[in-house]
């Protein structure tokens, strides 16, 4: 069964940052075969993606919301995905999960960013 577990959030100032982590487990083949993502689900509103990162980590992509803030990497020697995040501004504020797929189906169970102005 596979296990995404991320870590990191917490409260910051606006223009702070933070560093999230997501620890994978349980995949069949080897992580480093695998596309990762994180989503993010802002209070009374949908999920939404913020960005991707291929199987080798040699490409990436992300929102326009979040583009030239947040940097996504991995670490395959550790089965773990990560998402720095600078500059951060409230409406950041969201609960973030790592995901197998771009739309979130194949989450962890999240971590809290909340982000004060």
């Amino acid at each position: 069964e596979v296990r995404l577990v991320e870590s990191g959030g917490g409260l910051v100032q606006a223009g702070g940052s933070l560093r999230l982590s997501c620890a994978a487990s349980g995949f069949t083949l080897s992580f480093s075969v695998f596309d990762m993502n994180w989503v993010r689900q802002p209070p009374g509103k949908g999920l939404e993606w913020v960005s991707s990162i291929t199987g080798g980590g040699g490409r990436t992509s992300y929102a326009n919301s979040v583009k030239g803030r947040f940097t996504i990497s991995r670490d395959n020697a550790k089965n773990t995905l990560y998402l720095e995040m600078n500059s951060l501004k409230p409406e950041d504020t969201a609960v973030y999960y790592c995901a197998r797929d771009s739309a979130g189906a194949y989450r962890g169970q999240g971590t809290q960013v909340t982000v004060s102005s």
